[in-house]
């Protein structure tokens, strides 16, 4: 039976010895390989198991923590060639949904109770067995955003993104079938789209595939003309700022 390699970071020592606990008594084979009390020597330890193609399949880590806290590190760890599987454990359930924004298997709030760990444990077993060796520009397919949408979450796959635009105080998140809103500022989602998403306007980011055409239009709200990109399916036309029209035309003809 495939044994999964565990670490634990919490600043609490009575909340590891517990998770530790429940661990030993869980119905999937694991080995604790390391556990941390606070956050900052947890992703130097990461960081050097990366280097040398040793890191741990799963990694339990509490959210507020002193120095960096859990989601800083959780987003910290998307520099890693080879990530573990992140589950946070906290006593506090409002950060779930930037959890899962994070791309975190799991959001276990104290005190975890075994089935549910165990349900955990079985979640990131079988994400361990459906890695496979891949370039890391086909992996980051996998890669998705969670929404709120009517009260449920919804994954959204981030090649299925169009473009993110800025209206007011929220941001949309555009598919080719839905629209949603999200709270994230569009700088922050910038950092966090990477190179698959170009800045044509200071209020849009567009997906780089999605770029159908660019062409000068005319602009009623200004009078006169302005550079627009259209995206493909919907066919919109964005704004494209003067400043980034070079970057724009270059970034479409790198797709071919």
């Amino acid at each position: 039976m495939s044994s999964l390699k565990v670490a634990i970071i919490d600043d609490e020592p009575l909340a590891r010895l517990r998770i530790k606990s429940l661990l030993a008594q869980a119905s999937v084979a694991n080995e604790v390989v390391a556990e941390f009390g606070e956050s900052v020597n947890g992703l130097a330890w990461l960081q050097e198991q990366d280097k040398t193609g040793t890191s741990p399949d799963m990694l339990l880590l509490d959210i507020q923590m002193p120095g960096l806290d859990g989601m800083v590190l959780a987003a910290r760890l998307r520099e890693l060639h080879q990530p573990p599987v992140v589950a946070f454990v906290t006593a506090h359930a409002e950060h779930a949904l930037r959890a899962f924004d994070l791309a975190a298997a799991d959001y276990l709030t104290k005190p975890v109770r075994l089935e549910r760990l165990n349900a955990t444990l079985d979640r990131v077993l079988k994400l361990k067995a459906a890695r496979a060796p891949e370039p890391a520009s086909e992996a980051s397919e996998g890669e998705v955003f969670i929404v709120q949408d009517r009260g449920r979450l919804e994954r959204i796959a981030l090649s299925q993104i169009l473009y993110f635009k800025a209206e007011q105080k929220y941001v949309t998140l555009r598919t080719a079938e839905h629209s949603h809103v999200l709270a994230d500022s569009l700088t922050e989602l910038e950092g966090r789209v990477g190179e698959r998403f170009i800045r044509v306007h200071r209020n849009a980011l567009v997906s780089r595939q999605a770029m159908k055409a660019l062409e000068r239009r005319a602009d009623d709200a200004e009078g006169g003309e302005t550079w627009a990109v259209q995206v493909t399916p919907t066919m919109e036309w964005l704004s494209v700022s003067r400043r980034q029209v070079t970057a724009v035309r270059e970034a479409m003809a790198a797709q071919g």
